[in-house]
């Protein structure tokens, strides 16, 4: 049952029972307004979309509370990543919204003035959208909005920036420009593509120099200015890689450091403590302004760049696509492909020219003439008509 009141001069009263058996009710300045507000609620009832008007009146930066503290299982630097996410940009915005009054021309808005502004990259626009949409979408499940708005959002484009690969002359280079204790580090990860937060938390232990290996099962992260230690990025990403004999060398040097011995660490700063990627960032910088990179083709290189040269360098060797998926710790050789799969150009012609090979040495089979069989005739069997 629903029905509208006339309350005073000029407001107007809509109420109606709920499917929970209580009386809702609102009022509005035009008697309009609550006739449309009494049909879209009873439409809601009709398709089994109806939510209480009272949980969709939580206000947005209340809701993000809730929502933070049911936040399990995240990786640190991720979970870290979506709350500043919706701290500095969600929450500015749309903090003392209630759940309900956000719609999908409000989440259209505020793609098109993020992309207008150019504040931030696409990349990171999309990330808003992406975290709006999960705590929205928590919001959905709580029952306090009846749908997500972030639902058929179009989102910028990824940024697309070229990958880009260091000669093996060149890895050496900016390793030589930073320095004789940082040169081992970047000698690693360009020849055998560890990421840089399984260079900080690698152990010496970890290294086995007679077998050339290094086990890596740990990682070190920085989270909100504040060091974490924790297990590889995925569960493909425990795994033992092998070195080459020369980096060997070098790290047996590099270990019998001082700074490096008393830490433990397989690649400390020059202090003996955890190396952490905000001071390294600097001296990385630094290192490739040295190394002539500036300006030119490796003009604002990044450190993550030389696990992409790792893995040229690796095919160029010839390495299968699924050893560098089991050496680089990917979950799986989708994720390997997708992202390095313009580096292996000539696997389709290889498995022509296999094939090519195979049916060749078929039909020059199949085109020599049958020998026949002679029978053998034993003189004790005689000759049978």
């Amino acid at each position: 049952m629903a029905f509208i009141e006339k309350r005073g001069s000029s407001r107007w009263r809509a109420r109606y029972r709920a499917p929970d058996g209580h009386e809702r009710s609102q009022t509005f300045e035009r008697k309009v307004d609550a006739e449309r507000w009494l049909a879209s609620q009873a439409g809601a009832m009709v398709k089994g979309e109806w939510v209480d008007p009272v949980l969709g009146r939580t206000s947005f930066a209340e809701w993000c509370k809730q929502w933070q503290s049911g936040l399990v299982g995240l990786r640190p630097t991720t979970y870290e990543l979506n709350v500043g996410t919706a701290r500095r940009y969600l929450v500015p915005r749309f903090g003392s919204w209630p759940l309900a009054r956000i719609n999908h021309s409000d989440v259209k808005t505020m793609v098109a003035e993020e992309v207008a502004s150019a504040r931030l990259s696409n990349s990171a626009i999309r990330r808003q959208v992406l975290v709006l949409s999960t705590i929205l979408a928590a919001a959905v499940a709580d029952g306090r909005i009846a749908r997500n708005p972030c639902a058929g959002v179009k989102l910028p484009p990824e940024n697309a920036r070229p990958m880009r690969f260091l000669e093996p002359v060149e890895v050496v280079r900016v390793a030589e420009a930073a320095g004789s204790h940082y040169r081992p580090l970047i000698l690693t990860a360009g020849f055998v593509g560890l990421r840089f937060g399984e260079l900080a938390g690698l152990k010496i232990e970890k290294v086995n120099l007679l077998a050339r290996s290094i086990r890596v099962d740990e990682q070190l992260v920085e989270v909100g200015g504040k060091l974490r230690s924790g297990p590889p990025k995925t569960r493909a990403g425990i795994r033992t890689v092998t070195v080459p004999a020369i980096l060997a060398d070098v790290l047996s040097k590099h270990f019998g450091e001082t700074p490096v011995r008393a830490s433990g660490l397989a690649f400390p700063s020059t202090k003996g403590t955890p190396l952490r990627r905000s001071t390294f960032r600097r001296l990385w910088r630094s290192a490739c302004t040295r190394a002539g990179f500036d300006g030119g083709r490796l003009d604002g290189l990044v450190f993550h760049e030389l696990r992409h040269s790792a893995v040229a360098l690796a095919v160029r060797e010839g390495a299968h696509p699924l050893a560098i998926k089991q050496r680089l710790g990917h979950a799986s050789i989708q994720t390997t492909l997708d992202t390095y799969g313009g580096l292996f150009p000539s696997l389709d012609e290889a498995i022509a020219e296999g094939l090519d090979g195979a049916l060749s040495e078929a039909l020059a089979a199949s085109s020599r003439p049958e020998t026949p069989e002679i029978a053998h005739i034993s003189r004790s069997e005689g000759y049978r008509l």
